[in-house]
C-alpha cells in the first residue's frame, strides 16, 4: 500500500492495457451519449469523425477503470474533490487499446486534516499508436501512514 508519503511532484506511472469494442461504444452511447457517430457505423462514416468513435465520456470510463485497478488499489485513496480539465484530442475508435500515464504533479497536505494530503495528478490516455487520445487533470485525497 503506498500513503501519501509515498509521493513526490514528478513521480510517473504507466499501467492499463484496454481494447475499445465497436459493441460497447455502442452499448455505452445508446445508454449515455446517443449521437449519430457514437451509434451508427454508417452514419458515422458521414460525419465528420469518418468512422464511428468512443464517446469522450466513456473514455474517461475505461481511464476510471483502468485507473482503479493500475494505481489506486494499492494507494490508500480516500477519493476525489474533483476533475479540474478534460480534454479529448484523438478520436478513440473500435480497435484501439489504451493505456495511461500518470504523474504526480504537486503533493498538498491538508491542513485541516492531518491524517489525509491531495495528489494533483495529469493523466494523458494513449493509443497503441502512442497518440495522447485524452487528458485529464484531477485531484485524489491519499490517506498518512498510519502511526
Amino acid at each position: 500500500m503506498r500513503y501519501f508519503e509515498d509521493f513526490d511532484p514528478g513521480d510517473e506511472f504507466e499501467f492499463g492495457n484496454y481494447t475499445v469494442t465497436e459493441e460497447e461504444i455502442i452499448r455505452f452511447a445508446e445508454q449515455f451519449d446517443p449521437q449519430s457517430f457514437h451509434l451508427d457505423s454508417v452514419a458515422a462514416k458521414e460525419s465528420i469523425f469518418g468512422g464511428l468513435i468512443a464517446s469522450g465520456m466513456h473514455t474517461l470510463s475505461i481511464l476510471m477503470r483502468m485507473t482503479v485497478d493500475g494505481f489506486l488499489n494499492q494507494v490508500a485513496g480516500l477519493g476525489s474533490p474533483g476533475i479540474d480539465e478534460a480534454k479529448w484530442l484523438v478520436p478513440v475508435r473500435p480497435g484501439d487499446t489504451l493505456s495511461v500515464h500518470l504523474t504526480v504533479l504537486a503533493t498538498v497536505p491538508s491542513r485541516s486534516r492531518p491524517e489525509r494530503g491531495v495528489l494533483k495528478l495529469s493523466t494523458d490516455v494513449l493509443n497503441q499508436n502512442g497518440e495522447v487520445v485524452a487528458v485529464q487533470k484531477g485531484l485524489v485525497m491519499v490517506g498518512r501512514r498510519p502511526a
